[in-house]
């Protein structure tokens, strides 16, 4: 199994070499590595033009920066990660086990949330249980799936929001998720500067009116 790790971004400069130490890590284990920008202007570019790691430029978007990065990768599993998030130890051996069976197409990992809030250890239960009951990953938990699977999708769903969401649900119809116990440990940057509740609440709301039909745009707006 050949593995590629993707990893979109969008003015990242603070978080980058944290980033890059961890990709260049993944490298020397024989996995291959790609950093998508979306058109940062806060000094990433700078910083991966001076990294030696695989980076290339996209339109903006996340989902149109993952595709872009799938489109380049060269490997046979595709592992889409968020630039704050951080992979256990040996991820190609875990998912040649997790991927075993011909049927077995793509996946998750449980995550566990980082930061000060006492809350956000129920933060990762939540998306973690949720999660395996609905069979519906979020990017933070690091979607994993077969090329085979991904093309035959369509790849991401090039929306503003909910692209992760609309991807499993898509992956759904092929196969059931592989939901791994081993954790990803995810920063809870993104709780904190809203506030943990206010951000659960407004992601359950989100995930609502998406059932119900609302355009990815009008929840993006929200969103923001």
């Amino acid at each position: 199994m050949k593995l590629s790790v993707i990893v979109p971004v969008l003015n990242e400069a603070a978080i980058l070499p944290l980033l890059q130490a961890r990709l260049a890590h993944l490298r020397a284990a024989g996995i291959e590595t790609i950093v998508v920008d979306g058109g940062s202007d806060d000094g990433t570019v700078a910083l991966l033009e001076a990294d030696p790691g695989r980076w290339l430029a996209s339109a903006p978007g996340r989902a149109r920066q993952m595709n872009a990065g799938a489109a380049a990768a060269r490997g046979d599993v595709l592992l889409f990660l968020h630039a704050d998030t951080e992979l256990p130890p040996s991820p190609q051996r875990i998912l040649a086990v997790a991927l075993h069976r011909p049927d077995a197409l793509w996946g998750r990992f449980d995550v566990e949330v980082t930061g000060r809030s006492v809350w956000l250890p129920l933060v990762a239960f939540m998306m973690n249980r949720r999660s395996r009951l609905t069979g519906i990953a979020t990017g933070d938990q690091a979607i994993f799936v077969r090329r085979v699977a991904f093309e035959a999708v369509g790849g991401y769903p090039e929306l503003p929001l909910m692209e992760d969401i609309e991807l499993s649900r898509r992956l759904k119809a092929l196969a059931p998720p592989v939901c791994l116990r081993r954790r990803v440990r995810t920063s809870g940057r993104r709780w904190e500067t809203r506030g943990v509740w206010r951000t659960i609440f407004l992601m359950w709301r989100l995930r609502w009116a998406w059932w119900r039909g609302a355009p990815a745009d009008e929840l993006a707006r929200r969103y923001r």
